[in-house]
Formats: structure tokens, C-alpha cells, sequence
């Protein structure tokens, strides 16, 4: 989701599930630009073109509301990493694809990654959650890469899974804030090549489970 579609004219009605997309765009906006607390329906509402009756039909709250753009942050995100893993066979490049997905998404013009790694909500058991759940499941697959190249155990490549998405995610946010001349291409590979090196330098060892008996 980049941008709220033309503002249908009042009374016109629409499909329930594009009606819900297009409330969702409208929220994205609101939120992104305000924040969950200094967010109000109200200007959602006013937003998509439609009256708050309408916006509560579709969602009993604000808090609802915001989670569903979350899932929709979340599901994104962890797409465009998987995509980055599938893309090749070649180790290396996974690291560099699966960087760049985070590169990518900050870089979004939606702005929707502020609402996973700047959101004034995130102490929220329902938010936190959430989080939670993306890191688990882009670390795991990250660290079934790692634990292939070095042969460490799965929870030692788990924890350095988690360790090259919080580098991806803090470079990429400085990136962007930092405006500066680097290409996001370039950029997202000279932290992926950071990792990757790191990574590389463990000695290979073999898993127990490799080892013939």
C-alpha cells in the first residue's frame, strides 16, 4: 500500500473488502504522519471520504485499526525477505537480497516502516506480539542459511540471525534519515558484506546431527 486511491464521493458504495483496503490506505497515512496517540479516527474518517459509522463497521476501534495495518507492515516485510532467500542458491547473495529487503522497505514512500520500527505503540502486548512474531520468522529462516555455511547450532545461528536484521533495520532507518549520496543498492551491501564477513569467519564445524555413526 503507497498511496489512498481518489476519495470516492459520499454515498457511493464499494465492495466490503475494497472498502476495508481503502480505509486501510486512509488510516496508513494518518498514522504514519501522526502516530498511533495523535492519530484520530475522525480524520481517518475524513481521509477516506467516508463517516465515522462507516470506519466502525469495519473497525470497532483505533487499536484495531492500527493492528491491522501492522499485520499488513509485518506480512509485507517478511515477503519481501522470503523472496530475497528464494531468490538464489548462493549463500552470500541470500545475505546481501535478504539486507536489501529491509533497504527496500524503509525506502517505501508509504512510510509503513515507521509503523513497525518507530511506532509509539510498540510496548502494547497485542503490537509487541507482532513484532516479535516477524523478527522469529525472518531470523529463522536467516539462521538456517547461517547454520548451513558455518555449521553451528540452531540456536547460535538463530542469535545471529537476530543480530544481522537489527543491523539491517538501524542501517537502513540511518540511511534514510542521513540522506545521503550512497545508492540503496550500494548501501544495503556494504552492511550485508559487514555481516557476511563476520559470518564467514566462524570456523566450520559439524553439526552432530551431520556426523556419521
Amino acid at each position: 500500500m503507497t498511496a489512498v486511491p481518489d476519495v470516492p464521493p459520499r454515498g457511493v458504495r464499494m465492495p466490503r473488502g475494497k472498502r476495508r483496503i481503502h480505509l486501510l490506505r486512509a488510516a496508513q497515512e494518518v498514522f504514519v504522519q501522526h502516530g498511533y496517540h495523535a492519530a484520530a479516527m475522525d480524520e481517518i474518517a475524513v481521509r477516506a471520504g467516508v463517516s465515522k459509522p462507516v470506519l466502525y463497521q469495519h473497525f470497532p476501534g483505533k487499536l484495531e485499526l492500527y493492528l491491522a495495518l501492522i499485520d499488513t507492515a509485518t506480512d509485507e516485510l517478511q515477503a519481501r525477505v522470503h523472496r530475497a532467500l528464494a531468490a538464489t542458491d548462493d549463500n552470500k547473495q541470500r545475505v546481501i537480497a535478504a539486507v536489501n529487503a529491509y533497504f527496500e522497505f524503509v525506502d517505501d514512500q508509504s512510510g509503513l516502516y515507521r509503523l513497525l520500527f518507530e511506532s509509539d505503540l510498540a510496548n502494547d502486548p497485542a503490537v509487541r506480539d507482532r513484532l516479535d512474531r516477524l523478527t522469529e520468522a525472518s531470523s529463522t529462516e536467516i539462521s538456517a542459511i547461517i547454520s548451513e555455511d558455518t555449521g553451528l547450532s540452531h540456536e547460535e545461528s538463530a542469535l545471529l540471525a537476530v543480530g544481522l536484521i537489527g543491523i539491517a533495520q538501524v542501517t537502513a532507518r540511518y540511511w534514510l534519515s542521513a540522506d545521503g549520496s550512497i545508492p540503496r543498492t550500494t548501501a544495503a551491501e556494504l552492511v550485508a558484506t559487514l555481516g557476511w564477513r563476520g559470518i564467514r569467519g566462524f570456523p566450520r564445524r559439524e553439526h552432530p546431527d551431520d556426523q556419521i555413526t
